[in-house]
C-alpha cells in the first residue's frame, strides 16, 4: 500500500511540475437576492457589504492552500446572482454604477474576475433585462474585472431572436469601446444557450436562481496531463484503450481538484458546490487541447477527424470525472477557445481551422465558438447570425453552447489580436459575409423543438 501511495504522489507531482496541472479557478458563488432596493446606490452598498463579508478571505486562504499542496490555483473568482434581477428592483436603473461597484470590490478582495453582469432572456426581456443589456458595452469598457453573459435560448423555450439581434449589436459596441485593447470588452462577454447556473468559468459564470445562498465551485484543468497520458499509449492502441486512459486521467485530475475545493470551502465556512472538470487550456506550450488531438493521431487540430476526436475526449472526461465525484457540475468537458490554446492558435495561424470547422466541433465540445477574433468590419447581422447558429446547435442537441467572438476594431484577416494573460492572442479568422440580414431581422422567437414537449 505504501508503494501505491508513493507512486500516486509522484504522479501528481509530475502532473503539476511538468504537465501544467492546476486548479484553474476557485469561484465563490454568492446570492444577491437579499440586496434589492428601490435606490440603486443602496443596492450597490448592500452588494459591496455582502461580497466583503464572504470573500474577504478568499484570496488569502486560496494562497495558503497553494503553498500547502504545491498546486497552482490560477484564478480566484466570484459569481453572483444575475445583476439584471437585482437591479430591476430600483426605481431608476443605473447598471453601469453597479458594475463599477462590483469592479471596485473585486479589486479590494483581490479576485481576478467577477461574473454575473448577466440576464436570462431566452423567452423575452423585462425592462431591467433591456437596461442591463444596453449598459454592457459601457460597463465592460470602464471596468477591468467584470464579465458579462446573456442566456438567449433553451431547449424548452426556443431562441429569442430579438435578443440575438440585439446582442449582435452589443458585441460590436463592446469591441468598439475597447478598440485600444483589440476589443477586449467582447472577450469578456458571452451569449449562451442552456446556460448552467453553477459554472465556475468566466466569462459565463453567474449564480443561478435555484442555487443556495453561497457555495464554493471549483474548475480544474489538465490538457497537458491528458496529452502526456495518451502519448504513453502504443500508437496502435484501439479506441477503447484510448478512452479508458483518458477516463483514468480525468479521475485523478478530478480527485485532486475536489480535495483542494473542499479544503477551501471548509476554511471559508461555506458549503462545497460543484467541481467543473473541463479541460481548459492556456497559451502555455504543452497545455493545449489541440495537442491532445495530435497525441491521438491527427496531424493537427482542424484535420478531418477532429470532431470525432473531440467527441470521444469530451465523453471520456465526463465519465472519468463522474467516477471521482458525486458533485460534478458546470460545463465539464473540453473547451476549444482559439486565443487561449497554443495549439488552436497555431492551427488558426496556419489556416487549418475555419469558422465552419469550429462550429462543427462545437456540437460535441463543452461550450461553443469561444475566443474567436474576426474582422472588425463584420456586420451586426453576420455576428447575430453566427450567434443564432450556435444557439440552434445547443437548442436541438439539449446541450450548453455559447458564443464569445471578438470583432477586432481596425483589423482584418492576416492581422492578430493580442489580449494578454490567460486570454492569449488570436489570428483574425475569415468570416463568410453572405448576407443574413433578412433572416435575423424577422423578429420573434424560433420555436423550441418537438422534443421540448417531454413532460
Amino acid at each position: 500500500m505504501s508503494l501505491f501511495n508513493a507512486q500516486n504522489i509522484l504522479e501528481t507531482i509530475n502532473m503539476i511540475k511538468v504537465q501544467n496541472l492546476d486548479i484553474r479557478t476557485v469561484t465563490l458563488a454568492l446570492s444577491l437576492r437579499d440586496c434589492m432596493s428601490e435606490d440603486y446606490k443602496v443596492v450597490g452598498e448592500k452588494i459591496r457589504n455582502k461580497i466583503l463579508k464572504y470573500a474577504k478571505n478568499l484570496y488569502e486562504y486560496a494562497s495558503e492552500l497553494e503553498d500547502e499542496y504545491s498546486i497552482p490555483i490560477v484564478n480566484k473568482r466570484i459569481a453572483l446572482t444575475p445583476i439584471a434581477l437585482v437591479g430591476e428592483s430600483c426605481k431608476e436603473y443605473n447598471y453601469v454604477y453597479l458594475a463599477k461597484i462590483l469592479d471596485e470590490v473585486a479589486k479590494e478582495v483581490k479576485v481576478d474576475f467577477i461574473g454575473g453582469f448577466s440576464a436570462l432572456v431566452e423567452k423575452g426581456c423585462t425592462r431591467g433585462d433591456n437596461a442591463l443589456i444596453e449598459a454592457i458595452p459601457e460597463a465592460l469598457s470602464v471596468t477591468e474585472r467584470i464579465c458579462s453573459s446573456i442566456n438567449l435560448a433553451t431547449s424548452k423555450a426556443g431562441i429569442n431572436m430579438d435578443a440575438v439581434l440585439k446582442m449582435g449589436e452589443i458585441v460590436k459596441q463592446a469591441a468598439q469601446k475597447t478598440a485600444n485593447a483589440d476589443g477586449i470588452g467582447a472577450a469578456k462577454l458571452v451569449c449562451f444557450c442552456n446556460v448552467p447556473g453553477d459554472n465556475p468559468f468566466m466569462a459565463g459564470a453567474f449564480h443561478g436562481v435555484g442555487e443556495p445562498e453561497y457555495a464554493l465551485n471549483v474548475g480544474v484543468s489538465g490538457p497537458g496531463v491528458v496529452r502526456a497520458a495518451v502519448e504513453k499509449l502504443p500508437k496502435d492502441a484501439d479506441f477503447g484503450e484510448l478512452a479508458n486512459k483518458i477516463k483514468q486521467t480525468a479521475f485523478k485530475i478530478t480527485t485532486t481538484g475536489e480535495l483542494v475545493g473542499r479544503k477551501l470551502a471548509s476554511r471559508l465556512g461555506i458549503p462545497f458546490g460543484v467541481i467543473d472538470l473541463s479541460l481548459a487550456p492556456t497559451p502555455a506550450v504543452g497545455d493545449s487541447v489541440a495537442g491532445i488531438f495530435q497525441a491521438m493521431g491527427l496531424e493537427h487540430a482542424g484535420a478531418h477527424g477532429t470532431t470525432a476526436a473531440l467527441a470521444m475526449l469530451n465523453d471520456a472526461v465526463k465519465k472519468g470525472g463522474i467516477m471521482a465525484s458525486s458533485y460534478v457540475g458546470g460545463l465539464s468537458g473540453a473547451f476549444i477557445p482559439v486565443s487561449e490554446d497554443a495549439g488552436m492558435i497555431e492551427a488558426a495561424d496556419k489556416g487549418y481551422l475555419s469558422i465552419e470547422k469550429l462550429e462543427a466541433m462545437t456540437s460535441v465540445c463543452s461550450v461553443g465558438l469561444d475566443m474567436i477574433a474576426i474582422p472588425g468590419d463584420t456586420s451586426v447581422d453576420t455576428i447575430s447570425a453566427m450567434i443564432a447558429d450556435e444557439m440552434a446547435i445547443g437548442m436541438i442537441n439539449k446541450k450548453t453552447t455559447a458564443v464569445r467572438i471578438i470583432p477586432v476594431p481596425g483589423k482584418n484577416v492576416g492581422d492578430k489580436a493580442v489580449f494578454g494573460g490567460l486570454l492569449g492572442e488570436a489570428p483574425i479568422i475569415k468570416v463568410n459575409n453572405l448576407s443574413a440580414q433578412d433572416f435575423v431581422r424577422r423578429g420573434g422567437r424560433i420555436p423550441a423543438p418537438i422534443h421540448s414537449l417531454n413532460n
